[in-house]
């Protein structure tokens, strides 16, 4: 049966059959086009290409097939199920770049100019809080930082401060778990007419889409859960708007020299189609490992939109499918407790990033937001004591088990 009459009906089969097989050599997977350029048959095949929408054959900064093949696939995951507001299925547009900070960079640098104001809210991944203060502010592009949680405030300040262009939302928060109402903002950021941003990268397209509320673009660290397997460096940013994203949005990305590789590309393409298999242990292993540290002694604070007793519990039990398997915690010895438990972590394994198939641990004061100032920090609720936990898909058993000798 044809791709265009046969109707896929879960994130699996998307995830594995999106991007279809088609290719000259007949290659079931798509292939790693490890090449910097691509050739033509005539001048008009060569000027018809560079007129085009289609950029994946002139130049592999442009575009390459193995890029399409996952931007295809990420595409399809965050707009299923999904309708525009003609009731017609969702269409999007993905770039796919050498990181997630490099599709976030286009991402702003594409929709602000000098004297735009970015509103975004505390306990920000710590890279992009950096971005905010220490390299869009030299273009002359301001930064709010708000609690995006209190719509009240929020509406005080898009109406006090008009040159706000942008609401940056980052839900779940890294590293304090923090979820942001994405159907409230994009209510408030219509009425002002503000562009929204949503950084999916903890959430991924299975646990939460947020085109479903209307949101404007999506990015995602791909290194992250997508990949999976800590295999590649990656990014991608999505757009519903087809004509700024094929134009404004990709023309940015190609000057500013994001662009992925194909092996990466090809590693992320793989790693996608095991995506919400992974996700389901993930997300078992980690409500079982939050409810064991909430219940612990040695424990004074679990960060987990799972729990009753997380602030934002609600939020996310609203916009999400699960809450994810990404947690923080403090113990009660504060960081001379912390850091003996995770040196005597035997098999979960000392790492920055996040989402892969191991159980990571880091700690973000030291790590992911050392350079973030410790006032700033402390404001935002990342202590010196908070550690944070990607939970893996190792047996459910070895990952309690050592915990409970770390923490003995």
């Amino acid at each position: 049966m044809s791709k265009s009459t046969f109707s896929l009906s879960g994130l699996s089969s998307v995830a594995i059959h999106a991007a279809g097989h088609e290719n000259a050599d007949h290659a079931h997977l798509t292939p790693i086009f490890a090449t910097s350029t691509f050739t033509f048959d005539t001048a008009a095949q060569g000027m018809e290409r560079f007129a085009g929408d289609d950029k994946t054959k002139i130049y592999s900064r442009w575009g390459n097939p193995t890029f399409a093949a996952a931007e295809q696939t990420i595409a399809a995951l965050e707009a299923f199920g999904l309708e525009d507001e003609n009731g017609q299925p969702l269409q999007l547009k993905a770039l796919l770049h050498s990181s997630g900070q490099a599709a976030m960079t286009t991402m702003f640098m594409s929709n602000l100019k000098t004297g735009d104001t970015v509103l975004s809210h505390f306990s920000l991944y710590g890279g992009t809080h950096e971005l905010f203060l220490k390299v869009l502010a030299e273009t002359g592009i301001n930064t709010i930082i708000a609690d995006l949680r209190n719509m009240n405030e929020v509406e005080t300040l898009l109406q006090k401060n008009p040159s706000i262009k942008l609401i940056h939302i980052e839900t779940p928060a890294n590293p304090t778990i923090q979820c942001v109402d994405l159907e409230a903002i994009t209510s408030l950021a219509k009425k002002y007419r503000k562009i929204v941003t949503v950084d999916n990268t903890f959430a991924t397209p299975y646990l939460q889409q947020p085109f479903k509320y209307g949101v404007d673009f999506v990015f995602h660290s791909t290194t992250k859960f997508l990949n999976g397997h800590g295999t590649a460096i990656g990014g991608v940013l999505l757009g519903k708007d087809l004509e700024f994203m094929n134009t404004k949005a990709w023309k940015w990305h190609v000057l500013l020299g994001g662009n992925s590789n194909p092996f990466d590309a090809f590693l992320l393409t793989n790693g996608l189609k095991t995506l919400e298999l992974r996700m389901q242990r993930h997300c078992s292993n980690a409500e079982q490992v939050a409810n064991y540290l909430a219940q612990h002694k040695a424990v004074a604070q679990v960060n987990y939109t799972g729990l009753t007793s997380h602030p934002d519990h609600l939020t996310a039990k609203k916009q999400m499918k699960h809450p994810g398997a990404v947690m923080s915690f403090e113990l009660k010895g504060g960081l001379d407790a912390g850091k003996q438990f995770i040196d005597r972590l035997q098999m979960c394994v000392r790492a920055i990033s996040l989402g892969t198939v191991d159980t990571l641990l880091s700690h973000p004061a030291s790590m992911s937001h050392k350079g973030v100032s410790k006032e700033e920090r402390i404001k935002f609720g990342i202590t010196d004591g908070l550690i944070r936990l990607s939970v893996g898909i190792e047996n459910i058993e070895d990952i309690l088990n050592d915990f409970e000798q770390a923490l003995r």
